[in-house]
């Protein structure tokens, strides 16, 4: 992957400890990974990201502990 441009929520704030998942559009496709682990990359595109996305919105993952 070339050099991508990684974004996270502004909701995460800005110190060493605020860490988050970010993602980068790269490759025709859409790339997340943990700040706190930045090695580790999930691939995706748009239409899954989307579904899991409004599923979060949802709370549809709000039991998982």
């Amino acid at each position: 992957m070339h050099q991508a441009h990684w974004r996270k929520s502004s909701f995460s704030g800005t110190g060493p400890d605020n860490n988050c998942v970010e993602l980068a559009p790269a490759d025709g496709a859409i790339h997340l990974r943990e700040s706190e682990d930045p090695a580790t990359v999930i691939r995706t595109t748009p239409r899954p990201l989307a579904a899991f996305i409004r599923a979060a919105k949802a709370g549809v993952f709000d039991n998982l502990r």
